[in-house]
């Protein structure tokens, strides 16, 4: 199984409940008390950067990206981003991020935020916040929020409170 035949396309509606239960497969319960499940409880996703990964018919992957702001500054917040445990490690995780980002970018996003390990993010570009630059609602160690720019210097000047972009709310 050393040439797999990945296919990265949109995020659809119909998707959802087969995303949930890899997210519950992956994340288990424990994924709720998460602080960006918070920004996620009032914020849909946005399903033009949002992907899934497809080897035939059958979902391994996906990654999402909502809407947020970092104090007076739009910006999204990726994830979750997950691949079945069976197909990790073949590089389906940095193809979804990596059309996540671009498409971000191509729809004139500018900023990208995310909880995550620095040294499996850091391989497409995101960056460590300094602490105390950015704050997430709920506990969040601060040395997993990185950031990256899809437009240079983005990020420059950028600080305060993470929350949902609330234009985008939930009705």
């Amino acid at each position: 199984m050393n040439d797999l035949s990945i296919t990265i396309r949109p995020e659809a509606p119909g998707d959802a409940q087969a995303i949930e239960r890899l997210h519950e497969r992956t994340f288990g319960p424990g994924r709720f008390v998460l602080s960006a499940y918070r920004i996620r409880e009032h914020v849909d996703h946005l399903l033009d950067v949002s992907f899934t990964a497809r080897i035939g018919t059958l979902l391994v992957g996906s990654v999402r990206q909502l809407p947020i702001m970092i104090g007076e500054t739009p910006a999204l917040l990726l994830g979750p981003l997950t691949v079945e445990p069976p197909f990790r490690s073949r590089g389906i995780g940095r193809m979804l991020m990596e059309r996540a980002l671009k498409d971000a970018k191509d729809k004139g996003h500018r900023l990208v935020l995310l909880v995550g390990d620095e040294p499996y993010y850091s391989r497409v570009g995101f960056k460590p916040v300094a602490k105390g630059r950015v704050t997430m609602p709920g506990p969040v160690d601060a040395a997993r929020v990185l950031v990256f720019e899809l437009v240079d210097g983005a990020f420059e000047g950028v600080a305060g409170a993470v929350a949902p972009d609330w234009s985008k709310a939930r009705g």
